[in-house]
């Protein structure tokens, strides 16, 4: 048998500490690995699987575009770039749209479109708000975006034009607010970041300040867009609009693939400012058709919803019998493990020595973060599971 393990080792640059796991197949909400052990997979490819793996209708997609066209280019129209542009408007508060390749890119996107919105409107404003613990992606623009200090020390000088500010802070916020200053950036639950609530009204009153200010307000919704979090954006769960608003993860099922939405106010590329080779692609816009179309029809993120409350009320009972679990925290079917210690993990190793697997969110958290259409069952699989690996840790 092949030990693709170490021929990882050899041939790849090694940027991530990998779980020891080679996966080969996957169907709904499990996953097989070289050996041919099954696991529950409450990982879906970091919120990437929302209808699971290999699901029918994303592959069928796949399938019947790549036999008609795979690329062109955006020199030229392609049909499932403008139905995937318009069932994302329609399903939104959004008016236009760009389609990138990942989550990096859309955010790449939103920011360009928010410097030039303050080129153009705000007398060249440039700077951008962002929070502490937030994740905007890995390109050095994106590090700097990231409220993240060890993120941001290997790479200096980053990139200017990214002020990083407390998070739930509206004064913090404000504070920060200058003319040159032309969009505030937040995720509306933050995820890499360690599942981060927002508190109170906190996002109406980022809100209602970019609105008293004239300035944009940017949601990176790459991981709680498309009915993570129980409804189809994290937006409708607070009560807001955004200006700009980033999609990728849930968007193609599988694929990838990434979006830039905007408000007709905020659309303000012209011809030559913005493009990409693969942007669009008919294959990857294809299957976020797919995906979106069976997303809505299905209401999957009405699932998302009430089986996420089930997990949360079976963990905060976990959390209830154990001592050193300190907090559950999360909305839908994105979910936190808080330890009292670091045993993130070891609680790691042991799911996945029992055939669940688990996001190591830090050394002291786990994340849940399940394919949208998992019901009951998985989640009193995946609980028993985890109440089996708690009884066995000593602290």
């Amino acid at each position: 048998m092949t030990d693709w393990q170490q021929l990882e080792s050899k041939y790849y640059m090694q940027t991530i500490v990998r779980v020891p796991l080679t996966l080969v197949r996957g169907e709904g909400a499990r996953v097989w690995d070289d050996k041919g052990k099954e696991y529950l997979d409450f990982v879906c490819g970091l919120a990437v699987n929302c209808l699971g793996h290999c699901p029918k209708v994303v592959a069928e997609a796949v399938a019947e575009q790549a036999r008609t066209l795979m690329q062109a280019s955006n020199w030229y129209y392609t049909v499932p770039q403008v139905q995937l542009a318009r069932l994302l408007v329609e399903n939104s508060c959004l008016d236009r749209v760009f389609v990138c390749n990942s989550g990096l890119e859309a955010n790449e996107g939103a920011v360009k479109l928010a410097r030039r919105y303050g080129h153009l409107k705000l007398k060249g404003a440039y700077e951008v708000i962002t929070t502490m613990d937030s994740f905007h992606g890995r390109s050095l623009a994106m590090t700097a975006a990231s409220g993240q200090p060890k993120m941001h020390a290997p790479y200096v000088p980053l990139p200017a034009g990214f002020i990083n500010v407390a998070n739930n802070d509206i004064e913090a916020i404000k504070s920060a607010t200058t003319e040159k200053t032309c969009a505030v950036m937040l995720e509306p639950v933050q995820g890499e970041g360690g599942v981060n609530l927002p508190s109170g009204d906190y996002l109406k009153e980022v809100r209602a300040w970019c609105d008293s200010q004239g300035i944009l307000l940017i949601l990176d919704e790459v991981q709680t867009g498309i009915g993570r979090l129980g409804t189809l954006f994290g937006y409708q769960l607070y009560g807001i609009e955004p200006d700009i608003l980033t999609l990728a993860k849930g968007l193609g099922g599988g694929i990838p693939i990434g979006a830039v939405l905007a408000k007709e106010k905020a659309s303000v590329f012209a011809v030559g400012d913005h493009n990409s080779t693969f942007g669009g692609n008919p294959v990857t816009s294809a299957a976020a058709c797919a995906t979106l179309k069976y997303v809505v029809a299905h209401d999957i993120p009405g699932n998302a919803g009430r089986v996420g409350q089930y997990l949360t009320e079976r963990l905060n009972a976990l959390k209830n019998k154990y001592s050193f679990i300190t907090d559950v925290r999360g909305r839908g079917l994105l979910v936190a493990v808080e330890f009292s210690s670091d045993i993130g993990q070891s609680v790691l190793m042991a799911c996945l020595e029992r055939g669940l697997l688990v996001n190591k969110l830090k050394a002291s958290a786990i994340r849940l973060i399940p394919p949208l259409i998992i019901g009951r069952k998985e989640v009193d699989e995946a609980i028993g599971i985890l109440d089996g690996v708690f009884s066995g840790i000593v602290t």
